[in-house]
């Protein structure tokens, strides 16, 4: 740490949404772990949206925290409050380092600046992006490299693609891989799992899951078609549920009206948090067939769940998955046969879940936090 008074570093966590989607979780995974580790000497202070307010207050009893204007719950409001707002509380709280935990972050700031760039999709990938948010988050990326101190990834297949795309300054980007909540994500009991499909209506029958935001880029079409391909022919198929946010994606009803009627696939929407281990637990297989991602964190939370993993060898789903779990590739028939050749062999849905499980322990929010804490220091020296 830099010599004299501890780094008083502001995160702002004023976007979060209510659902906790990814960066929700990010940003709570990451708090929570900086009230365990901040001995280390940084203070902290957290603005947050009123809603949040005792959750954060729980999570770090030593830290200041501020509610935002109640205006900043609407996402244009917030953007014109990050630029003009969140520097003037900056200054009155004392802020050696201001954190913006999702790509964007004030022009002038008045104090050095890190921010997460959670991926590097929207270039890659932008054929998955509606015209107005791609053009969006690439304007917000390019002003964030080239505006920010530090720049945080999850991962070094997206610092490789800022450098590779963006020509982005190597030398100032840190790779802070996401962690799990092993409370929260943990192999369940029978009991769990018979209380996730007895909400479900699954009875005693067995089930694919996929977990997550049903947008373009996750390939949850071709995933529904893999799966009616890999499971029609079957005496007794499994059923597909398709749970998490409702999404953009229109081709996601096509490919539901092409599924043959006696296959069982549900859209419960979101899930209980709390039945989250029990429903990725439970299933045969957590599939995840995503076009790319920044860093992955629904396979890594299924892995942590003891879920046999499905999924791509896409950007940096790799370094997640590492030999614990089964690929495949984004086009339907082949997910349909991976997925088949899963779902026909027990032992080796058996021997990726426990590789999985194992393999999850290594990614803990007190692990990205040190680096966090290590690039604020960065920021401020």
């Amino acid at each position: 740490m830099t010599a004299g008074r501890p780094p008083r570093v502001l995160i702002d966590a004023t976007s979060v949404p209510a659902d906790r989607g990814g960066v929700g979780r990010y940003v709570d995974g990451l708090l929570g772990a900086l009230g365990k580790v901040c001995g280390s000497g940084v203070e902290l202070a957290v603005v947050s949206l009123r809603t949040d307010l005792e959750r954060y207050t729980r999570m770090l009893p030593g830290a200041e925290i501020i509610p935002a204007p109640a205006a900043v719950a609407h996402r244009p409001a917030r953007l014109a409050w990050e630029q003009t707002g969140l520097p003037l509380l900056a200054q009155q709280v004392g802020a050696h380092v201001l954190h913006s935990p999702f790509y964007t972050c004030p022009l002038r700031a008045g104090c050095p600046v890190t921010v997460t760039v959670h991926d590097a999709t929207f270039f890659t990938e932008p054929e998955h992006y509606d015209k107005s948010r791609r053009t969006f988050f690439r304007s917000a990326i390019k002003t964030s490299l080239r505006r920010a101190d530090r720049v945080i990834v999850p991962s070094k297949a997206t610092r490789d693609e800022l450098i590779r795309l963006l020509d982005a300054d190597p030398t100032r980007i840190d790779v802070a891989y996401h962690g799990v909540d092993h409370a929260a994500f943990h192999a369940p009991s029978e009991e769990e799992k018979a209380r996730v499909r007895a909400r479900l209506g699954l009875g005693n029958s067995s089930y694919v899951a996929f977990l997550g935001a049903k947008e373009p880029r996750k390939n949850v079409p071709n995933l529904i078609r893999g799966w009616a391909q890999a499971v029609a022919d079957r005496v007794d198929p499994p059923a597909l549920v398709i749970a998490g946010g409702q999404g953009h994606d229109d081709d996601i009803d096509r490919a539901v009206a092409e599924v043959p009627s006696h296959l069982r696939l549900l859209r419960p929407g979101y899930l209980r948090y709390g039945d989250l281990p029990g429903f990725l637990g439970g299933a045969l297989v957590a599939a995840y067939p995503s076009y790319g991602e920044g860093f992955g964190l629904p396979i890594l939370e299924a892995m942590a769940c003891a879920a046999p993993v499905l999924t791509t060898p896409r950007l940096s789903l790799p370094e997640v998955g590492g030999d614990a779990v089964a690929y495949t590739s984004e086009d339907p028939e082949q997910i349909g046969t991976d997925l088949a050749a899963l779902l026909d062999d027990e032992q080796r849905r058996l021997s990726l879940a426990k590789a999985g499980f194992d393999r999850a322990k290594e990614f803990t929010w007190e692990s990205s936090a040190e680096v966090h804490i290590a690039a604020w220091s960065r920021a401020r020296s």
